[in-house]
């Protein structure tokens, strides 16, 4: 069975695909919805699938050649959503307001027990993701199911194998979408056809990664890695202040602030190597600029993702087996969210800041918080002359690092691995907005008509604050890390401008296995002082249907980015609607794990899936269309990722969220959240301010210690 996808640049395509993959037993071709309908070869095919989508049926822009497949195909179809809108209006009926806008919302499907839903139990729960729906059809076309609100949720064609469903089969809550879709294949008469190619098409939505291109071979490996271990039990931070604080765009990727089982390791460093290099990327320019230690400066002409995918293939080593984590020596850094016009979006805004900065690691201490111990890590060519001994440089570094840290104190006790309720800042700094609140309450109200006009499920809105003073950025972050200790904290502090993050949320990990885990988080709630009503407030977060809804949206979006670089049907959801709790807030957390595919790198995996679908919403690319008009300038670090990529293939990459960016004269720091069709605008704003308690405090108690 081969099925022609039409991708209506939506953000859950890719769930269908897999899906598609795993009745059909091949994986289906994706094209656009705006290549040329002449440019389709329908002979290679036996059936059509119309994805979802933003916008209406009616307007091109929204539905493109999706039209000419049920008009002109003559192939059986299935439309999805809004091809189920699509098919109804081909035919005559016309698109409205749904009585009620449904998105990420579960409802009960009855049916009639025909064709699509032979053998499906009715009802049985389906999600709903659209504003716009299809309340009265023509003759021609017949109803097939109801959801329990009475809205239409099937059609068929009485003469034609044209059929549509308004709910999502492929979405993670939805029952029985694989067997739908195999009652679509069973309805498809298997044709004669000419050869087509035996792997699918990526959508040209979406930049082509190793699904569409065969990797280079990798080349043989130039480097190795020196690694000791140092048997001494210490603090993390005055290690970091004694080796690397005052060196040359120093890093910190802070795994002992939460006392975590997946917060076992730090890793620190700096620019000081001889391999060293500072990696800065700015995307108007489309220049990658690199300092070396030496002082030496290369400009080069390429986007950044596939400049660092080069480099990192070009410097690859073999996997240390002997190390028990991931990082080993790499780039480390951030990214910033407006390099998403490198991933399928606008540059809209510029940022004043580099678009991605990253430190190429020659050389870092990696701590081991559970066993008590550090390891030092160093690069080195692989053709020294003796392969059992380190070069003389890279011995003597080894040496006095190892030495600097057998001579340390003895660690006072760290932050409690679960700090007391932060409930509020002793005083307040003031705190510039870019949007004030009447102002941001007319945004909302704005995303609010986007979502009933059907241009978008979620939109992630996001305001900045600016702190006019300057803040020493290693006292800032010891504060930081104090009162509000997260899994995911780091501190950058780079040429320009510092970075000091204290992020609850995983953006992607990928491991030696080439597993991929993403934890995308929506849903807060404040904490409490009292205990009883801090534990309703939890309870309150796990059972309100608005915040699984937004989680809900972002699970199935991350599906659908992982799914378009993962072996098919190995992307899963173990954990759904978890809550997690931390000093400032609880938080609502799932967990989506995948597969690499063999031919793709973690570069092209972060790639395919940023920025994260939790700081934009969903379908990912027109709901950025829409906050490029809503925010008034750029977001720069704030809602993109910092980590690493690490050189045997492996990387960990957190969301900038709950994170300060300082430079010589001012500190700002981005909050927002999820509108939905469910939001309260002022109910979000408040939100925001939650958000925001601990980088203000953090400020407060900074700015008390000032004389």
């Amino acid at each position: 069975m081969r099925t022609l996808l039409i991708d209506n640049y939506d953000s859950f395509t890719y769930n269908l695909y897999a899906l598609l993959t795993e009745v059909n037993g091949r994986e289906p071709v994706v094209v656009a919805n705006d290549v040329p309908w002449a440019s389709v070869d329908l002979g290679a095919f036996d059936n059509v699938v119309v994805s979802p989508g933003p916008g209406r049926p009616d307007y091109v822009r929204d539905f493109g050649i999706s039209t000419r497949a049920m008009t002109d195909g003559g192939l059986p179809v299935l439309g999805v959503c809004l091809g189920h809108q699509g098919l109804c209006h081909v035919f005559g009926s016309p698109v409205v307001p749904s009585p009620e806008p449904r998105h990420g919302r579960i409802s009960s499907v009855h049916h009639d027990g025909r064709d699509l839903f032979a053998g499906l139990p009715s009802p049985f729960r389906a999600v709903r993701y659209h504003s716009l729906a299809v309340m009265n059809i023509p003759d021609v076309l017949e109803a097939q199911a109801w959801s329990d609100d009475g809205v239409l949720m099937a059609v068929r064609h009485r003469e034609l194998p044209l059929w549509g469903v308004q709910f999502h089969p492929e979405s993670i809550c939805t029952e029985f979408g694989r067997e739908l879709l195999a009652n679509f294949a069973a309805a498809t008469p298997v044709r004669a056809r000419r050869s087509v190619p035996t792997t699918a098409t990526v959508s040209p939505t979406l930049p082509t990664t190793g699904v569409a291109q065969a990797t280079p071979a990798t080349p043989a490996h130039r480097y190795r890695v020196r690694s000791e271990r140092v048997d001494r039990i210490v603090d993390p931070e005055a290690v970091y202040q004694r080796l690397f604080a005052g060196g040359p765009n120093s890093y910190w990727l802070d795994g002992s602030a939460a006392n975590e089982a997946g917060s076992r390791f730090s890793v620190m460093g700096d620019c000081s190597g001889p391999r060293a290099e500072y990696v800065t990327y700015r995307v108007p320019e489309m220049t990658v600029r690199v300092e070396h230690s030496d002082g030496g400066v290369e400009e080069i002409r390429s986007t950044f993702f596939d400049y660092l995918d080069a480099q990192l293939r070009e410097r690859s080593v073999a996997p240390q087996s002997d190390l028990p984590f991931g990082f080993c020596l790499g780039y480390v850094g951030y990214l910033g969210y407006e390099l998403k016009a490198d991933t399928g979006g606008q540059l809209a805004h510029a940022s004043e800041q580099a678009d991605a900065a990253l430190v190429f690691a020659d050389r870092a201490v990696v701590i081991d918080h559970e066993r008590g111990c550090a390891y030092l890590l160093a690069l080195e060519p692989v053709n020294s002359p003796d392969p059992d001994t380190a070069d003389p440089e890279t011995a003597q570094w080894l040496c006095e690092t190892a030495s600097t840290i057998r001579d340390m104190r003895d660690p006072l006790p760290g932050p409690a691995a679960t700090a007391p309720p932060l409930i509020q800042a002793p005083h307040e700094v003031p705190v510039v907005f870019r949007h004030d609140h009447p102002t941001y309450l007319r945004l909302i109200e704005q995303c609010l008509a986007e979502i009933r006009s059907g241009e978008s499920y979620e939109v992630c809105l996001t305001n900045s604050a600016t702190v006019h003073r300057s803040l020493d950025p290693t006292s800032g972050y010891s504060c930081l890390r104090e009162i509000s200790p997260m899994p995911y904290s780091a501190l950058l502090q780079f040429s320009g401008i510092s970075v000091l993050s204290a992020s609850p949320e995983r953006f992607l990990k990928v491991g030696a296995d080439r597993t991929v885990e993403s934890k995308p988080i929506k849903g807060t709630r404040p904490r409490s002082a009292d205990p009883v009503q801090d534990r309703g407030l939890q309870s309150d977060l796990r059972q309100s249907e608005k915040d699984r809804a937004e989680n809900l949206m972002i699970v199935d979006l991350v599906r659908n980015d992982l799914s378009r670089v993962c072996v098919p049907g190995s992307v899963h959801v173990p954990s759904l609607f978890d809550v997690e709790t931390y000093a400032p807030v609880h938080q609502l957390v799932s967990t989506v794990r995948g597969t690499l595919r063999e031919e793709c790198s973690a570069v092209d995996c972060v790639r395919a899936a940023f920025p994260g679908g939790s700081m934009t919403g969903a379908p990912k690319i027109r709901t950025m269309e829409i906050i490029d008009k809503l925010e008034a300038g750029p977001r720069g670090v704030y809602s993109g990722a910092i980590g690493y990529f690490s050189l045997t293939g492996t990387a960990d990459l957190s969301i900038v969220i709950r994170t300060m960016v300082a430079t010589d004269s001012e500190v700002t720091f981005g909050v927002g959240g999820a509108i939905v069709a469910l939001s309260d605008p002022d109910d979000e704003f408040e939100e925001t301010m939650v958000k925001a308690l601990s980088m203000r405090r953090c400020l407060s108690v900074a700015d008390e210690k000032e004389p």
